[in-house]
């Protein structure tokens, strides 16, 4: 009875400490010391499908523990694209589920052209971007296809300043002169302050450590708040006023970036 129950005790431990690192395994039941070798996790580069597997014969298989999840991220990754430039970390769940932090920001004006159209007013554009996020990176079908899902909480600066045009601002159809307005400048702010995303991409690994990858999607940021004022050296005050009301209006009718655009690329190193 005493071997039975050594025996049992012996490959219960064996099981759950194989994963963790090719240490001894000591195993006392009375008299009786037993020492094992535990087998050591090992890892597995496909080629056809560009992932890292896990071929350890472990009673969890490729799936880690919270606690294992939490203290040891597989991945670190650089990226640069709409949200910014940035970087992320990456904790594997199992072969197809990585969780994802990171922050992306910056002006990254010059991404959208640096500057836009409202109606018949252009405005120049000028960004310092500040996109914190926490994610989930999916592979349904176990190959390079991925599929993301996260929260973005956003706190992105963007100002804007007017262009007149043959000396007019042509606002809702008004043509204010540029001489009697001034300056007119403001900045954007966007209503979410927690902002639901979701890309699709590919992840290929081109080695057991190094991979790429690139993402297309967006990130609902909510409407737009607009604040719109005249400076500078306009000789009407009023004149100035109501331009700089009209503008507001028709910016916040305009809702720049309510849907952020996400086109990012960016390369991983994994442990």
């Amino acid at each position: 009875m005493r071997l039975i129950k050594l025996t049992a005790i012996s490959a219960a431990v064996l099981a759950s400490t194989a994963a963790l690192a090719a240490e001894p395994v000591i195993v006392v039941d009375g008299n009786d010391t037993v020492v094992y070798e535990a087998q050591p996790a090992s890892y597995a580069y496909n080629a056809d499908a560009g992932v890292v597997r896990n071929t350890t014969g472990a009673i969890f298989g490729g799936t880690k523990t919270l606690f294992q999840t939490a203290i040891n991220p597989a991945s670190v990754s650089a990226e640069v694209g709409t949200l910014g430039y940035g970087a992320n970390i990456g904790w594997s769940v199992n072969e197809k589920t990585e969780l994802q932090a990171g922050w992306a920001g910056g002006d990254v004006a010059d991404l959208f052209g640096g500057d836009f159209d409202a109606n018949d007013v252009n405005y120049d554009v000028d960004t310092d971007f500040s996109n914190p996020y926490l994610g989930v990176q999916l592979r349904p079908a176990g190959n390079w296809f991925t599929m993301g899902a996260g929260i973005i909480v956003p706190d992105n600066d963007i100002d804007v300043r007017a262009n007149a045009k043959d000396g007019n601002f042509r606002i809702d159809d008004v043509d204010y002169d540029a001489d009697e307005v001034g300056t007119l400048e403001g900045s954007l702010e966007h209503r979410n302050k927690l902002a639901p995303y979701a890309t699709v991409g590919f992840r290929p690994n081109i080695t057991n450590n190094f991979g790429v990858f690139g993402e297309l999607g967006a990130a609902y940021m909510g409407k737009t708040d607009a604040t719109v004022r005249a400076a500078g050296n306009g000789t009407n005050p009023i004149e100035a006023a109501a331009a700089a009301n009209a503008a507001e209006q028709e910016l916040e009718d305009k809702d720049y970036l309510e849907w952020m655009p996400i086109v990012k690329v960016g390369a991983t190193y994994r442990f």
